[in-house]
């Protein structure tokens, strides 16, 4: 069962209706006393449905978990879609963009946001487990790069991330600085990709994809680290990799 619902995020821009989603697996209904994880998304728009999707093309996450029936519940968001608005909301930090200049960064806000306030409301009102073992987050693109600043900044909430095509090339230095100084607590899990076709338009993410996952590795989270044969920079290319990374998320 999907759920939509229009919000805004008053800290961030009041002014901004944007949808929020929320699927219900089939279990929710069939075992009324049963608590279920949480995935959270970003892009809502794109995760479910290819009506809503901004290209016509979604992840298809409606269809494969009804396929596979995974007892999991997913909320997403979507993004804010004016002007720069999604890559100021999907920016951990400050960092210069062809054509846009410096772009000032609101990842830290909305994070807090979904965090204090989202979050908060999926839990008060739908049977989730809320704890950190049994909550995750995924993305793609900028989306990827929250996720991976998701799992390492609000490692107390998330304990697994799928970070889909992240966008590294943003500021390489501090996203190890990050993980350096990140407090990866016990079974930490991060599934990341990256499209081998989309290396050929992104060759600064290539440069910092094997410092990333170095730095990963040294601090011992469970990394499953993939160079997706074909893959391009697209919801197409990123839909067939669902089933791939909720298994390594373990879902």
């Amino acid at each position: 069962m999907l759920h939509k619902w229009e919000l805004t995020i008053p800290t961030l821009s009041p002014r901004v209706k944007r949808r929020a989603y929320l699927y219900l697996p089939r279990a929710y209904d069939l075992q009324p006393d049963r608590r279920f994880p949480v995935l959270y998304m970003f892009d809502g728009h794109n995760v479910f449905l290819d009506t809503d999707a901004t290209y016509g093309t979604s992840w298809g996450m409606y269809e494969y978990m009804n396929r596979t029936k995974t007892p999991l519940i997913i909320a997403a968001v979507e993004c804010n879609s004016l002007g720069n608005g999604r890559l100021r909301e999907y920016s951990p930090f400050p960092h210069e963009t062809d054509g846009l200049g410096l772009i000032h960064p609101l990842g830290r806000p909305y994070m807090d946001w979904l965090t204090g306030t989202f979050k908060p409301m999926i839990d008060r009102n739908f049977r989730t487990l809320p704890d950190r073992e049994h909550t995750f987050i995924a993305g793609s693109s900028m989306g990827g790069l929250m996720s991976l600043y998701a799992v390492s900044a609000y490692n107390d909430v998330f304990s697994r991330a799928a970070c889909l095509s992240p966008s590294l090339w943003v500021e390489p230095e501090r996203v190890k600085r990050m993980i350096r100084r990140a407090n990866y607590g016990e079974g930490t899990v991060i599934y990341m990709d990256y499209g081998r076709e989309e290396m050929k338009n992104h060759e600064a993410s290539f440069n910092a994809l094997g410092a990333t996952f170095q730095s990963l590795y040294a601090r011992g989270v469970d990394l499953t680290f993939r160079i997706v044969p074909g893959g391009m920079h697209c919801e197409a290319s990123w839909a067939q990799q669902v089933p791939i990374f909720m298994k390594c998320l373990g879902l």
